[in-house]
């Protein structure tokens, strides 16, 4: 009896698709859980009520997932919930934990090989032995690409083909690339290491090639359970099939709409097709969100429902939870440093009102954006870390090009135009202004040089002003010395070291992870989706790029994009992910569904400005208001109240409720703005030729100074057709 209440207990505040999770028979489970729902609950209360029922012994469980972080997450829930035993391990470390065991009997006695931490190393060498030059990045790159090949189970004779039929973006022309690939794998051999593939391999290996081996992993391992299993990548799915053997004891769980790795070999086909490969699987779907507002799963909604293609087949429509909270800001800056700077204020806003700095995070496509919301935190005093990457200024490359514009001040004269002298010492260090290179660490590279060629730009349109007397002075073009002294100093402020502050991360290392307050940034077509994405399956990725970004937020979400790179520059579109604007600012939300859906058709919608800020206005109170909803009020009380008195009087007359004839939003408009001619009357949003012809008189002599007796002593408003 006290078993039986102990696995009652774990039911216990469950939600109803929760509980169908975690007390499905055994066999096949198949959990689609969207971001917030519950996942990491619904699967350890699995694992937890299967134990202390007594169906399962916690010794003959192995859960696997992706991340050190997660594995320790799981063990310490299942040791709350009262079940200790349970292996739970990233692939790589239950794989390690295995051939370590069995390398006496797989290796004859040897020891096992030491495992690599790096490629990066001997795929140096091994370009080297085929002619290929290569540089940090290129060899990182590489190394990816060997890394992808391997995990996909593609041999190096094999590599040209598969990659062409992967649509790969090679480093180098894939001849070469499987040149390296195979002086790569000699390299190991003949140095007695193995890499973290070869280690998986080794697992399959010894499983399926020794009976004894597999009999005993067998006998330990019975029921798997395996997270974010939309990310497992064939040499994974290989070592999971091995772990099985044909059994069915499987309990996966993921989300199609958060596959955002296929670029490492990853895919969501395994969990597509579970329900085919596993007959008689039970599906469950977990759709509650307890981590965002309903604001926020409701714009989440919107973008993913737009998503085609093998994984939208499973997308989930998320139902929030949480109670109501603000909606969420979208906006449109002239440019990057504005940009840039209205995020750093409105952090700066949140932390002075009592939100905690590692509760705010940044989120961009590429890291080299970080930059510009470095120096902007650093100047508005907000302290900050930098997620999954190097600070800015930190980055090899950079501090690399600086050393190189240092050295560049003494050969390129000192009339040369700054951007014209950044480009040609760059140029100098092998960075080209209109080739960005294939593979992602040596397009980085380039991205963060690029990031200082517009930081050039940017300088050189602020000339310095040099007095040449007690009341007059000129305008001295800066020059690139002055660009270097420059940098100088925003690396030393930003190299203030922080241990708790904003967040600054990219959109791939913020899976996984939440905030109370969480911005996106740098929302533009060429940059999400970034114009590295030429086939409908890569910008379908980056939608749900987009979509993991909007569902780390749990209440406040801030969506932007700057109109243009730089000052005067040129001019950019916003994402094509974007919702589309409403008639009154608002968003619009798309019906997720197993058929398409219907594209809304565009409406033209007048660009409104904060009056105070400048910034463009799209959610429909602050295009009424005309200013943003951080920006200081200038109401004049005394107004807005003789304004209230008036619409009750009104309402009570025409038998309607109150916000029929102005909302509360239009009221705070009409009292901040105090409109003086019906022309700028009709301009607050919210007011058209209906309301300005029933209303507008008396509104305005109420601004005027008018009392309410003075308006309306006895007057009725007759509605007018």
């Amino acid at each position: 009896m006290v078993v039986h209440s102990a696995s009652e207990r774990v039911l216990a505040g469950l939600d109803p698709e929760q509980r169908s999770a975690v007390t499905a028979p055994a066999g096949p489970v198949c959990i689609l859980a969207g971001a917030g729902t519950g996942k990491t609950r619904a699967i350890t209360s699995r694992i937890a009520h299967r134990v202390l029922s007594g169906e399962i012994s916690p010794r003959h469980v192995l859960a696997v997932t992706f991340t050190a972080r997660a594995a320790a997450e799981m063990r310490s829930r299942l040791t709350v919930l009262g079940v200790g035993g349970v292996q739970a391990r990233t692939f790589h470390a239950a794989a390690l934990r295995q051939v370590r065991y069995f390398a006496p009997r797989l290796l004859s006695g040897r020891a096992m090989p030491e495992l690599l931490d790096s490629k990066v190393r001997l795929v140096t060498l091994a370009a080297a032995r085929v002619g290929l030059r290569t540089d940090r990045a290129a060899a990182r790159d590489l190394a990816g690409e060997i890394e992808w090949a391997k995990s996909s189970l593609v041999e190096p004779t094999d590599y040209v083909v598969s990659a062409a039929r992967a649509l790969r973006d090679t480093p180098h022309e894939p001849a070469k690339v499987a040149d390296v690939f195979t002086a790569y794998e000699q390299l190991k051999r003949s140095n007695g290491v193995i890499d973290f593939e070869d280690m998986l391999r080794a697992a399959v290996w010894g499983i399926e090639e020794h009976s004894d081996v597999g009999e005993q992993v067998r006998t330990q391992y019975r029921h798997f359970v395996v997270d974010e299993y939309q990310d497992v990548n064939p040499l994974q799915q290989r070592l999971l099939d091995a772990w099985l053997a044909g059994r069915n004891d499987l309990t996966v769980v993921g989300d199609a709409s958060q596959t955002i790795y296929s670029f490492t070999g990853a895919t969501s086909a395994y969990l597509v097709d579970f329900p085919r490969r596993h007959r008689g699987a039970t599906v469950v779907r977990l759709v509650r969100d307890y981590r965002s507002t309903p604001q926020v799963v409701g714009l989440a909604n919107a973008v993913i429902a737009q998503a085609r293609g093998t994984e939208a087949r499973l997308r989930l429509e998320l139902s929030g939870q949480r109670p109501p909270g603000p909606e969420p800001d979208l906006r449109i800056f002239t440019d990057e440093p504005a940009e840039a700077n209205a995020v750093a204020a409105r952090c700066r806003s949140l932390i002075d009102s009592g939100t905690p700095a590692k509760e705010i995070a940044v989120l961009f496509r590429v890291n080299a954006q970080s930059e510009a919301y470095e120096k902007a935190l650093t100047e508005a005093e907000v302290p900050y870390v930098v997620q999954g990457a190097e600070r800015f200024f930190e980055r090899t490359e950079v501090r690399q090009a600086m050393v190189a514009l240092r050295s560049a001040t003494r050969s390129i004269p000192g009339e040369t135009p700054l951007p014209t002298a950044v480009v040609e010492a760059l140029t100098a260090v092998g960075w080209a202004p209109d080739a960005p290179p294939a593979g992602g660490a040596a397009r980085e590279r380039w991205e963060a040089l690029s990031a200082l060629v517009q930081l050039s730009e940017e300088y050189a349109a602020t000339p310095e002003v040099v007095p040449i007397g007690e009341a007059a002075s000129v305008e001295r073009p800066v020059t690139l010395t002055d660009f270097t002294e420059e940098l100088a100093r925003r690396a030393a402020q930003q190299h203030v070291p922080t241990v708790d502050g904003v967040t600054l991360a990219s959109l791939h290392s913020a899976k996984g992870l939440e905030w109370d307050a969480v911005f996106l940034v740098g929302l533009a077509e060429g940059t999400l989706p970034t114009t590295y994405a030429k086939t409908v399956e890569q910008v379908e990725e980056e939608r749900r790029l987009l979509y993991v970004g909007i569902t780390r937020a749990r209440q406040w979400l801030w969506l932007s994009y700057a109109a243009a790179r730089s000052p005067g520059g040129r001019a950019r579109r916003p994402s094509r992910f974007l919702p589309q604007l409403d008639r009154s600012g608002g968003t619009e939300r798309a019906t997720a569904g197993t058929g398409p859906v219907r594209r809304p058709e565009r409406r033209r919608t007048q660009i409104v400005s904060c009056r105070i800020c400048g910034a463009t206005l799209l959610a429909g109170p602050d295009r009424k208001l005309g200013r943003c909803p951080t920006c200081p009020s200038d109401i004049d009380e005394e107004l807005h109240e003789r304004l209230r008195e008036w619409r009750q009087r009104v309402a009570g007359a025409q038998k309607v409720p109150a916000y029929v004839v102005f909302t509360d939003a239009t009221l705070v408009a009409l009292a901040e703005r105090r409109p003086g001619r019906p022309e700028e009357l009709i301009a607050i949003a919210g007011i058209g030729p209906r309301k300005l012809g029933l209303y507008g008189e008396s509104v305005l002599a109420l601004v005027d100074g008018a009392g309410v007796d003075d308006v309306c002593p006895e007057k009725t408003f007759e509605i007018q057709s």
